[in-house]
């Protein structure tokens, strides 16, 4: 059975969403973890209605984060970030997330006001005992406009220096969503206590330096998602993606590190069962 880690399953439609677990089921990914941002923090709670109300045996079993994404780090007020505590006060709400940093688009907010919220979202996560999801992305590949716009900030460099700052003493892990970062950048996350968790992009031609991460972080510190709707791996690249497809990445995976695509399955669902306790039921 496979775990995916990261799934938006609030970005489906009402009427489609079953039919995209019960392939989940058909696939054998019996757990999915909903990701909570919404489209910003009016919509944090969404994640966790649907892991709530989806209590069938022939569905996957869901469990839920609550985060402001970075690139709604505006609404990260006080009343957004309440909620937030509220949320994470909630047993099947087991991470907060997916926060960080975005330097990637140009219309999303400065970068004081990411840190900011960023930092602000660490000390709920703190409080609430939960661990944490992390997006990163840089502004290495972004239009000239928003290369500008951040200049030579490196999104990648503040987030481990924010993180060994307020993190790191908490003794809280967490883990490095998607993750897309370099062997350097593995190492640093790994050493920080975070597991490295391997979307879709894993499959593409062009992600050399991901398969070579994937292939040499620990065993026990690995896991694979979807990020759905978004990153289909190949063969559906450029499709709508959803859990069943993390059948995929696995096996990539699998390839990469030489062991079978069960061996793989059983050491991911070990790996997150290990990191969400309360889920080892």
């Amino acid at each position: 059975m496979l775990i995916d880690s990261h799934a938006h399953l609030d970005m489906y439609s009402a009427d489609d969403l079953p039919q995209v677990l019960a392939r989940a089921c058909a696939a054998d990914v019996r757990t999915i973890l909903a990701i909570g941002i919404g489209d910003g923090p009016h919509q944090m709670h969404r994640a966790l209605e649907i892991a709530e109300s989806t209590n069938s045996r022939s569905l996957p079993t869901i469990y839920a984060s609550a985060g402001v994404h970075p690139q709604e780090a505006a609404g990260a007020t006080p009343e957004a970030l309440a909620q937030l505590a509220t949320l994470a006060a909630n047993p099947r709400c087991i991470a907060i997330g997916e926060i960080g940093l975005d330097y990637y688009h140009l219309d999303n907010p400065e970068i004081p006001i990411q840190q900011a919220a960023f930092v602000a979202q660490l000390q709920v996560a703190a409080a609430a005992r939960k661990p944490i999801l992390i997006h990163c992305r840089t502004s290495e590949l972004a239009t000239p406009a928003a290369r500008q716009k951040f200049g030579p900030a490196d999104a990648w460099e503040d987030l481990l220096t924010l993180l060994i700052k307020h993190w790191q003493p908490t003794g809280l892990a967490g883990i490095m969503h998607c993750f897309s970062g370099t062997v350097d950048h593995a190492r640093r996350s790994l050493s920080l206590g975070f597991l490295l968790s391997f979307a879709g992009n894993l499959t593409y031609p062009a992600a050399k330096s991901i398969r070579e991460a994937a292939a040499a972080a620990p065993a026990n510190r690995i896991l694979v998602e979807t990020d759905a709707p978004f990153l289909a791996p190949i063969p559906h690249r450029g499709q709508r993606n959803e859990p069943a497809l993390v059948t995929h990445t696995a096996a990539a995976l699998a390839n990469l590190r030489g062991v079978s695509v069960a061996e793989l399955a059983n050491l991911t669902t070990a790996n997150f069962h290990t990191l969400f306790p309360t889920t080892n039921n």
